[in-house]
């Protein structure tokens, strides 16, 4: 290959064209890029298209009334956006993990080393444990420190230092001291072929620990706000990006600097019968879910809430929702022993028990390591779900 690549004669060429030809042949059929691609994001009917769409959101009511411009973004691109106002606004805000300071794997970094100097945009060598724990150090000094961890799946060498400093650092000092100024950024869940280490949802294991927020998107604009709330927030978040959507569709975003609350969650659609609850990617295999359900079964009527921040849990939203409708479905990636969807159930059943009609039903991954090959068996796709809200609609 290399002699047919440094030579110019006519044959070679000829050569290199075929060879060239076929690899785009190749790639043509392979799997798509990392990010993946989730079919239906694009078309949903929760991506807003316009910016009147966008603006006429309530909690973006001060956004519209100020500065009604928007632009064009996809998920990644309003991480970066997010990222780039947080620098700009605040002079000890510094990113830093592995890959960052050339835009990192999935390109949510590009351009920040540019703009804010090498000195506030800057890798870091590849240990998590020491990412978090430095950013752990920064925030304790008032520094606001975004960390970016490349996959969620290699958080774990960095459990002590969430768990065991970020997250007691204030309680520990009896509010002295705190590290409310670290966020920790991370690409997480399936993605169409990653396999087991590079497709985890692990929100379930930071949810059990007091002291540390956990949030998820499910949008460009979602995105954006609630990452801006995140690193102002003076608690440490663990910001949960769905890789699958950083491509996957472009919605208009405010240009502006704005905020979305965190422990809210937001009622996508009105609903009578069935309360569907879900978070990240999850809500458009739901939202799929809901339409094939509402035209199999006549006059059927689902609610669909998306949690947003997972800790702290907006249980009154969802426990409102249920004494309404009289039943629950829950869906999440992770697996189902353990999984967050467990905590939900109690909570509502501690709080509507006597207005549940059918049991809670808890559409998840199955209780094994993330498959590659048999992914799509693994995944509680649009089928599983609306599977899940027949059976509460019929008990």
């Amino acid at each position: 290959m290399l002699r047919v690549l440094n030579s110019s004669t006519t044959s070679n060429k000829l050569k290199l064209a075929s060879v060239a030809l076929s690899a785009k042949r190749f790639y043509a059929n392979q799997p798509p890029p990392a990010e993946g691609f989730l079919p239906g994001v694009a078309d949903s009917k929760l991506i807003k298209r316009t910016s009147e769409e966008a603006l006429r959101n309530p909690e973006l009511a001060s956004v519209s009334a100020a500065n009604g411009a928007t632009e064009k973004l996809n998920l990644f691109q309003a991480v970066n956006s997010a990222m780039s106002i947080a620098l700009a606004t605040d002079e000890t805000a510094v990113v830093f993990g592995e890959d960052v300071s050339f835009g990192g794997v999935f390109r949510a970094t590009s351009g920040l080393a540019e703009q804010f100097g090498r000195d506030r945009v800057f890798n870091t060598p590849i240990t998590e444990q020491g990412i978090v724990g430095f950013g752990v150090g920064m925030a304790a000094v008032g520094h606001t420190a975004i960390a970016e961890i490349q996959f969620a799946d290699y958080i774990f060498p960095a459990f002590d230092q969430i768990v065991n400093e970020a997250a007691k650092y204030r309680y520990r000092s009896g509010g002295i001291f705190d590290a409310g100024g670290l966020t920790i950024r991370t690409p997480c869940s399936a993605v169409g072929h990653g396999g087991h280490y590079h497709s985890q949802t692990p929100e379930a294991f930071f949810a059990h620990c007091p002291g540390v927020k956990v949030v998820m998107p499910r949008s460009p604009i979602q995105a954006k706000g609630l990452l801006l709330a995140s690193i102002r927030d003076r608690n440490p978040v663990i910001f949960f990006e769905p890789k699958i959507l950083y491509r996957a569709a472009i919605e208009e975003v405010p240009v502006c600097d704005y905020e979305l609350p965190l422990g809210k969650a937001e009622i996508l659609k009105r609903g009578n019968d069935v309360t569907v609850v879900g978070y990240g990617s999850q809500i458009y295999a739901l939202e799929n879910a809901i339409q094939l359900a509402e035209k199999k079964i006549p006059g059927l009527s689902c609610e669909l809430i998306d949690l947003r921040t997972i800790v702290p849990l907006d249980i009154d939203t969802i426990a409102e929702s249920v004494n309404r409708t009289g039943r629950l479905v829950i869906a999440h990636e992770a697996p189902k022993t353990g999984g967050f969807a467990a905590e939900i159930t109690s909570a509502v059943m501690e709080r509507c028990f006597l207005r549940l009609e059918a049991p809670i039903q808890r559409v998840c991954g199955w209780d094994t390591p993330f498959p590659l090959v048999f992914e799509k068996f693994y995944m509680p796709d649009m089928i599983r779900c609306f599977d899940a809200i027949k059976k509460v609609t019929e008990y």
